[in-house]
């Protein structure tokens, strides 16, 4: 596929929209361990991708690390609401078969991942499969595992495990995965969201000369 051929990446919520989920989980109001905006944002996006739904309930005490002290009920509808507004999104721009845009440039300038917002947001992307790694991993273990490696491999949550560790040192490979970060969403999204294609059926033989009424289908 050209460049002119590739969809442009599409934003999942507006600059305002984001500058005030910013402001709020960088309060004081929100426990120290709640993931910031970059690691909500990809949290988000994995619940867009994932098998199957999670509730509400389960992915905001999750993202949050327990309830938010809100000033009243209409933040916390506000805030609830732009979260749910971003994986809605995610959904129907990865339906249309679009890319979605992630905030961050997409280059790690001879960072390793973990020092860049890249990386927040990849391990956020893995607390969002972490929240039903069973669903993930049900039908194919070995294709989600192939599927999932960069986002694992940019998270730097498995930078210990040996296997992960030569692969991690190999900067022009890490490089080429975070330029293709937003395909590798859309490229999930397809395993886990649209079923194949439904095979065509083959057409009939038609039935040999001289057979009687009512045996056309019947092998010789």
């Amino acid at each position: 596929m050209s460049d002119t051929d590739t969809p442009q990446p599409q934003p999942l919520l507006d600059d305002e929209a984001l500058d005030r989920l910013d402001d709020f989980l960088e309060s004081d109001r929100v426990d120290a361990d709640a993931l910031d905006l970059i690691g909500a944002h990809g949290f988000l996006v994995a619940l867009a991708v994932a098998p199957r739904d999670v509730p509400a309930a389960t992915w905001v005490a999750e993202l949050f690390h327990g309830e938010p002290s809100f000033a009243d009920e209409a933040e916390r509808e506000a805030v609830l609401g732009l979260l749910e507004v971003l994986r809605r999104t995610a959904i129907e721009v990865l339906e249309g078969g679009g890319l979605p845009e992630l905030p961050f440039d997409l280059e790690l300038g001879g960072l390793v991942p973990e020092e860049t917002p890249i990386g927040d947001w990849c391990a956020g992307f893995m607390e969002g499969v972490f929240l039903d790694e069973a669903a993930w991993f049900a039908d194919d273990e070995e294709a989600a595992a192939t599927l999932l490696l960069p986002f694992m491999l940019l998270s730097g949550l498995f930078a210990e495990e040996p296997d992960m560790a030569e692969l991690a040192n190999d900067g022009e490979r890490l490089e080429a995965l975070v330029a293709q970060l937003p395909e590798l969403v859309l490229d999930l999204y397809l395993h886990y969201r649209v079923p194949p294609e439904t095979p065509k059926p083959k057409p009939r033989r038609k039935a040999p000369a001289g057979r009687g009424k009512g045996k056309g289908n019947r092998k010789p």
